[in-house]
This record gives structure tokens, C-alpha cells and sequence, in this order.
């Protein structure tokens, strides 16, 4: 929370008004005369929030990773790259999400795992978002997977139609293919 005061010709005192609701969460505003035939507001305001979002919205897991790759390709994308940035950070709290989904027959991992890698990737990027950290992961994944525009995730090979297999090995680009 925090104070502001304005100086302002009387005729903008509408306008001025008007810009601090949608900038703030603005308490009353208070209209003082000041000299020169001025006006001095004051009001005390808090940052905007974020709306929370529509969990409507949100992709559930099935949705989230209806064309990721193989999990076996992601395996071995996660242990073999040195960048551990966001993406690494990403695609492997999603495959931790679909394992505790019980999207990845004959392998699990605890739901509190899945949970701590999302809550991971939501403070790396900084979210004030309120909702299920896995949600999050759910939505990025998203995201994430249309911004790729068809390029194979494991070899950066260019595909045609998103899920397809490259052609390239090793491939991870067919999410229907056997582990």
C-alpha cells in the first residue's frame, strides 16, 4: 500500500481519476483546493493485481501433453543437456506432471514431486499467478509446445505436422510410439 498525491487542474481531476482505477486498486480519493486554483488529490493505492485466471482456462493433463514426445525421448533430452534453464526446467516438471498423472503407463513419481519441480518453474518465472503449481506447468507446457512451430523437440529437425516423427533418430516427436 502506498500514498499518492496528485496536482492537478481542476478539469483533469476526472481523467486523473479515471488513469489511477485502471493503473491501481485505489482506495477513496480524496479532492483538496490548492493554490492557483489547483486541485490536490490524494489517495492511497495498491499494486494491480493480475486477474486469476479462469481455471476453465487451463488445460488438464490429458489436454497439456496430448502431443508431447515419447517420454523415453524426454528422458533422454533432460539427462543429456547441460543448460538446466527454464526449458530443462519446464520439460521435465511436465514429465514429472505426467507421470504422476498416470500418463506414462509403468512409471510414476509422487504427486509432492511433480508438485515441487512446478513450484520451482513458477518461482523461476517470478508467477504470482494463484493456482495448482502442476496447473501452471500444464499451461506453460502449452505454451511452450505451440511456440515450437513444428521443429522436433529432441533434434531441432523441422516436421510438418506437430506429433509426427522426424525421421530423424533419435526422435521423440511421435507421442503415440511404444517407450
Amino acid at each position: 500500500m502506498f500514498e499518492i498525491r496528485i496536482i492537478c487542474d481542476p478539469v483533469d481531476t476526472d481523467h486523473v481519476v479515471a488513469a489511477l482505477d485502471s493503473a491501481f486498486n485505489p482506495g477513496t480519493v480524496t479532492v483538496y483546493p490548492a493554490r492557483n486554483g489547483r486541485s490536490r488529490l490524494y489517495v492511497r493505492a495498491d499494486h494491480k493485481r493480475a486477474p486469476e485466471p479462469d481455471a476453465t482456462d487451463w488445460p488438464n493433463a490429458t489436454q497439456a501433453y496430448a502431443t508431447a514426445p515419447k517420454p523415453g525421448g524426454e528422458l533422454v533430452w533432460i539427462s543429456n543437456t547441460e543448460d538446466r534453464g527454464r526449458e530443462w526446467l519446464l520439460r521435465r516438471a511436465a514429465l514429472m506432471d505426467r507421470m504422476a498423472s498416470g500418463l506414462i503407463p509403468g512409471y510414476t513419481t509422487s504427486r509432492s514431486n511433480a508438485h515441487d519441480l512446478a513450484s520451482r518453474l513458477m518461482a523461476l518465472d517470478g508467477s504470482t499467478v494463484g493456482c495448482n503449481p502442476r496447473a501452471y506447468v500444464r499451461q506453460q507446457y502449452v505454451a511452450w509446445r505451440q511456440q515450437q512451430r513444428g521443429d522436433c523437440v529432441t533434434t531441432g529437425h523441422r516436421i510438418d505436422n506437430p506429433g509426427e516423427d522426424c525421421g530423424q533418430t533419435p526422435c521423440a516427436c511421435a507421442p503415440e510410439a511404444p517407450f
